[in-house]
């Protein structure tokens, strides 16, 4: 299934590269990375020899230096395969990696940038606590001016990568409670004294990427390890959750595909009153539906990419893209199940994978919720 985008040479080949990549090094560990929670760094490492951890790095700071449209293409393609890997990699670029990118200086995007986009380095971001999610405002993550240091208290958590991540751009407030600009953005490098690793979730889905908790007892953080300027750190984090989406809609849209395309080959072979069930309309139905919302679905996350790569405001279009494929997601994966009955249920087909890894995409970097927020918002003033 494609959607209208202009498949250029180029696009084609980055398609097949990131195909051929999942098919050879990420199918056959599948369930096995799954079963034992595995985070597979050196898969990682691989990737970046494909490029494919400096995807939007430009090539001056040893990245591929590619837009949009072949970030979504690649995600999409190693999410149809393992949702888990498709997270790992989107945080990796779009939140550590973009930071960087985006809010650096010289010299710092030139220590930093070509460790991670060669995979030498994992990337982790620091936003959410466990008292503050949604509501980042009132974080409680604090970093206190000693001279020419900081002095970093506190603990996040839901972290990709929290415990393998190289180095970590950590959000803290330097301000007052509830002060956008009381925030501060912090490169913060693995053995930095003072910064551990936390306890490592367990969780429903998503079992290989690798969720936990970092802390910070007395972190010395010099001055010249802030990005951008002090204070700049909550506003930052929001333009970088506006790419951001953009990754999580295209982790979507390769959930999708993958529980989609699984449940048509399904319903093609499984045979009941003598005949495959895909000719029965109750089935048929329910695939035109997932086919339909994923063509949709899909639109959305190209049209937020096309603004991205222009340059223009992504905001709402960003939000809709994450909230509709995110949804989508789960409700293409439920369907799924149902097309493969007993079998879906079962961890031998792919249909139980899919529909545990989908939820986390209505809730990660925004609940949808919060995307409807940012939506109404927007239209409202418009």
């Amino acid at each position: 299934m494609t959607v209208q985008v202009e498949y250029t040479e180029d696009l084609q080949m980055i398609m097949e590269s990131a195909r051929d990549f999942a098919e050879n090094y990420i199918r056959p560990h599948v369930m096995e990375w799954d079963e034992s929670q595995h985070f597979p760094v050196d898969v990682f490492r691989k990737m970046g020899e494909y490029g494919f951890m400096g995807i939007l790095v430009p090539e001056i700071y040893g990245g591929a230096g590619l837009g949009y449209q072949e970030y979504i293409t690649i995600l999409e393609e190693i999410s149809k395969v393992c949702g888990s890997i498709g997270l790992s990699l989107a945080a990796h670029n779009s939140l550590c990696t973009n930071h960087i990118l985006s809010f650096a200086n010289e010299e710092q995007k030139h220590q930093y940038l070509p460790k991670l986009a060669s995979g030498e380095w994992i990337g982790a971001w620091g936003l959410t606590e466990p008292n503050t999610g949604s509501d980042a405002g009132r974080m409680k993550c604090v970093a206190q001016k000693d001279g020419d240091y900081y002095i970093l208290n506190g603990a996040k958590n839901f972290i990709t990568h929290g415990i393998s991540g190289n180095v970590a751009v950590v959000i803290a407030r330097t301000g007052e409670l509830l002060d956008s600009h009381g925030m501060t953005a912090f490169v913060v490098e693995r053995g930095t004294p003072g910064f551990k690793a936390g306890k490592k979730e367990n969780k429903l889905g998503m079992r290989a990427s690798e969720t936990a908790e970092m802390i910070f007892e007395n972190c010395r953080i010099h001055k010249s390890q802030i990005l951008g300027q002090e204070g700049e750190g909550f506003v930052q984090a929001l333009k970088i959750l506006d790419g951001g989406r953009i990754s999580i809609a295209a982790l979507s849209l390769g959930i999708a595909k993958g529980a989609y395309e699984a449940a048509k080959a399904y319903s093609k072979e499984r045979e009941q009153f003598g005949k495959p069930i895909s000719s029965f309309q109750a089935i048929s139905f329910k695939l035109a539906d997932m086919a339909t919302k994923i063509e949709a679905s899909e639109l959305l996350t190209r049209k937020a990419g096309n603004l991205k790569d222009k340059g223009e405001r992504v905001t709402k279009v960003s939000a809709m893209a994450k909230y509709y494929a995110s949804e989508t997601a789960v409700e293409v994966a439920n369907e799924g199940i149902q097309i493969h009955g007993g079998y879906g249920y079962i961890k031998d087909f792919p249909a139980e994978k899919f529909y545990r890894d989908a939820k986390l995409c209505t809730i990660g970097e925004g609940t949808s919720e919060i995307q409807k927020l940012v939506i109404s918002r927007h239209i409202l003033k418009e």
